[in-house]
């Protein structure tokens, strides 16, 4: 059996909430005939297509210092469970981009419900196996990661997929666990730490 905590980050790969991704900028490429150069993304502004490059800020954080042993030992550890989920975080960012892009190409509700089935299938292949190796502790921080990366909860993604019955009910289990599928990340109060992580793996201090 799966631990709720495992459960629910199965759930949150294989649901999806994909109308919240939908954006009111057209993105195209540049044309295939282009034989030479960087083909990159662009976005049509006034009827005219600029090239449209996103840039990642840059944080320098300092080397890490430790008042003793025991802090230095919580933060490796911390450190070990973000290091382990982060790329999950990532994987379901794109995921939902993805998703949201070819949702857009189908024309009705059933062809789009066919097309999620699907996906869930292939993803439950993939992932199923790696998420039976998670810990309560790395489970929560995923949920917290989703949210930064997402700007959704786990909630409100089971809801806008499923109905509000199946959120409320996972919800419901979730706290029997003291657990929440309504976790937010904080990166300045809560997950300051995480963040800091977060932040140096993304440099490659981590």
């Amino acid at each position: 059996m799966l631990s709720l905590a495992k459960k629910t980050v199965l759930i949150v790969l294989l649901l999806f909430s994909a109308n919240s991704f939908f954006g009111q900028v057209k993105f195209t490429n540049f044309p295939d005939s282009a034989k030479t150069g960087i083909v990159l993304n662009c976005i049509e502004i006034d009827g005219h297509i600029v090239p449209h490059v996103f840039i990642r800020e840059i944080i320098i954080l300092p080397p890490r210092t430790f008042k003793n042993k025991r802090e230095k030992e919580r933060y490796t550890r911390l450190a070990h469970h973000v290091r382990k989920v982060y790329p999950y975080s990532q994987i379901i960012k794109y995921m939902l981009l993805d998703i949201a892009k070819e949702m857009e190409t189908l024309p009705n509700e059933r062809s789009k419900n066919v097309y999620v089935k699907r996906k869930e299938k292939e993803l439950k292949k993939e992932f199923e196996g790696q998420l039976r190796q998670l810990t309560f502790t790395q489970g929560r921080i995923l949920i917290k990661l989703i949210n930064r990366e997402t700007g959704e909860t786990t909630f409100d993604i089971v809801r806008d997929l499923k109905g509000s019955l199946s959120a409320f009910f996972w919800q419901s289990v979730a706290v029997i666990f003291n657990s929440s599928l309504k976790y937010e990340y904080d990166a300045n109060g809560d997950d300051k730490l995480i963040e800091e992580i977060v932040v140096r793996i993304e440099n490659g201090q981590l």
